[in-house]
């Protein structure tokens, strides 16, 4: 815990200046609540005494000082309160956009086991519990630990005797808080682990409706839901349960110092004289004593609670980088495309090998194609282009520097992908198009629309290029989806361009249309294709047959059917069947 909390102080430093002025704004209020009770017990002195003209004029003079006390105890409640908890929501922002910003620029591998709504419980939900930390439980643990011991200086100075009776029941609280520690905080990592879980399987189902609903599923993806949330409810009252038993044990063993008191107290004032008003004092000092020390109970709480999502944040804040610019690395500049693969291979574990020795180059501006079966790692290659992923072996080049030696910034900056998958932002097809260059023109982008065959499209729609796509792009077709992502590569004017299966969901004419955006560009960008259409890149230059890994035929179209192989195989499937 002490290691969690070291570690999240240094992102809570940017904010000293508020807490510092919080923290001792809780100073001077533990201060005045402390000074508070000696001006009653000296009015209550006065009375004891016999009240006379000069003692009136001192209650008078002690009722404006206790004026000015309350006074000001609102003011310091007030800035203890608002700046510090102005400086927790402020963390709790910064590290969202933190967390948020580290998982944007994790590589994809760190991404294959974890569910999209876990991830996004950790940057919402997670952080959350760290204004509980810093808004609450340091100023308020501040605030306990010098009332405590400021009002045991005053009870000690009052009697020392009956001071040290009220001491008594504390070794008691503070042994069963360690054990309420070790007790609750597991069921709150399990409480927050079942959340995101929760919000997994919702994302899952949200995104899925389509499907759901198509096979009748509602009923079953229901008590699916039903289940991840009452999985979550049960690991929050296993917490509470224990919780909801500390708290009361906590009062009842502060009511017995209470009890102790006022009896040691009262066989005080008969055996030795104890006045009066020390007996009031020591009552009214006496909450403020244990208030601190009951406080322990919602301070464990939360403290247990915090702990349990910091420590889930910290997962993805302390995670390794496993892709980064390496030292000394350069920006790739004036690039044209020429890229070369020299023996490389690469797995995604142990068990998992998907490209074995594979070498080829492709000249700048010549079209280089893809094809073989499913998982055979065509994907996997032009992602490795990109560095997406490290090759366990060999070197990637493109024009002739090696990928590890250039920044990830600049090389990306000179790829531009268009996916099977096609993902639209939620907004108009202006903005989806003009993503890849935030400060294009109108002009631009109709003019990147005219060269994908999108533009008529676009124009027939209502609200042409304002038109909104909604979520994913699920108001166009999927060829109009192609199209737009086509010419968001093209207004980029990256000089390389990959395309992975841009053809494989789309019709004849679509297709067709396609392939006629691909023509455009074609010769003045280097591409890389994938397809399992062979009329998609029945004109590329290089056509590099893969299986198991290895790349096992590489010519053009008219070279590899000559051959009589794999591809000629496939072509002649395809041929038959229409396809091509």
């Amino acid at each position: 815990m002490i290691r969690t909390l070291w570690r999240l102080s240094r992102e809570a430093i940017r904010y000293r200046t508020l807490y510092t002025v919080a923290i001792l704004s809780t100073l001077a209020l533990t201060g005045v609540n402390l000074a508070a009770p000696k001006v009653l017990s000296a009015m209550t002195g006065i009375v004891e005494d016999g009240v006379d003209e000069k003692g009136l004029h001192t209650i008078g003079w002690l009722t404006a000082v206790l004026v000015a006390l309350y006074l000001l105890r609102v003011l310091f409640r007030f800035l203890s309160s608002y700046l510090a908890h102005k400086a927790a929501w402020y963390l709790v922002g910064d590290l969202r956009t933190k967390t948020y910003d580290k998982l944007e620029r994790m590589h994809l591998g760190y991404f294959h086991d974890k569910q999209t709504g876990d991830l996004m419980s950790r940057v919402v939900n997670d952080t959350r519990d760290f204004e509980l930390l810093y808004a609450h439980m340091i100023p308020e643990s501040i605030t306990n630990v010098v009332t405590f011991a400021g009002v045991l200086t005053v009870l000690l100075a009052i009697n020392w005797k009956l001071a040290l009776i009220t001491c008594a029941p504390i070794p008691l609280i503070f042994a069963s808080g360690i054990l309420f520690s070790k007790k609750v905080r597991p069921f709150f990592r399990i409480s927050q682990k079942k959340m995101g879980e929760l919000n997994g399987k919702l994302q899952d189902n949200l995104s899925g409706v389509h499907e759901i609903q198509s096979f009748g599923r509602e009923t079953y993806e229901t008590e699916q839901v039903n289940e991840k949330n009452f999985e979550h409810v049960r690991a929050m009252l296993q917490a509470l349960k224990i919780s909801a038993v500390f708290h009361p044990a906590v009062e009842f063993i502060s009511s017995l110092g209470t009890i102790l008191v006022v009896a040691f107290g009262g066989y005080l004032a008969y055996r030795d004289g104890l006045r009066v008003a020390d007996i009031v004092a020591f009552l009214l000092y006496l909450s403020l004593f244990y208030g601190p020390v009951t406080g322990l109970a919602n301070l464990l709480e939360n403290m247990q609670q915090s702990m349990a999502g910091a420590e889930r944040v910290l997962d993805i804040l302390d995670a390794p980088m496993e892709i980064q610019d390496n030292p000394g690395a350069r920006p790739l500049e004036n690039v044209q495309g020429d890229i070369v693969f020299d023996h490389v291979s690469f797995s995604y574990g142990e068990n998992m090998p998907v490209l074995r020795d594979v070498s080829f180059h492709c000249q700048p501006g010549q079209m280089l194609a893809l094809v073989g079966p499913t998982g055979v790692g065509k994907t996997t290659l032009t992602q490795l282009i990109s560095r997406f992923y490290e090759p366990d072996a060999g070197h990637i080049l493109i024009d002739g520097q090696d990928l590890n030696n250039v920044t990830i910034e600049s090389l990306r900056k000179n790829i531009s992908p268009v996916l099977q998958d096609t993902f639209l932002f939620n907004g108009t097809i202006a903005e989806n198009i003009g993503y890849a260059k935030p400060d294009a023109s109108m002009e631009d982008i109709e003019a990147a629309a005219r060269a994908a065959n999108i533009h008529e499209d676009i124009m027939a729609m209502p609200d042409g290029y304002q038109t909104q796509v909604g979520e994913r792009g699920l108001r166009l077709s999927g060829g109009q989806k192609q199209r737009v992502a086509i010419a968001r590569a093209i207004l980029r004017r990256s000089p390389i361009i990959i395309l992975d299966e841009a053809t494989a969901s789309v019709d004849v004419e679509t297709e067709q249309q396609i392939q006629k955006a691909i023509a455009s560009i074609a010769g003045t960008r280097t591409i890389i294709a994938i397809a399992h259409r062979l009329s998609t890149i029945r004109n590329a230059d290089q056509i590099l047959v893969i299986e198991n890994g290895h790349i096992t035929e590489h010519g053009n179209h008219a070279e590899l059917v000559a051959l009589g192989g794999s591809y000629a195989r496939m072509n002649s499937i395809q041929t038959a069947e229409g396809i091509t």
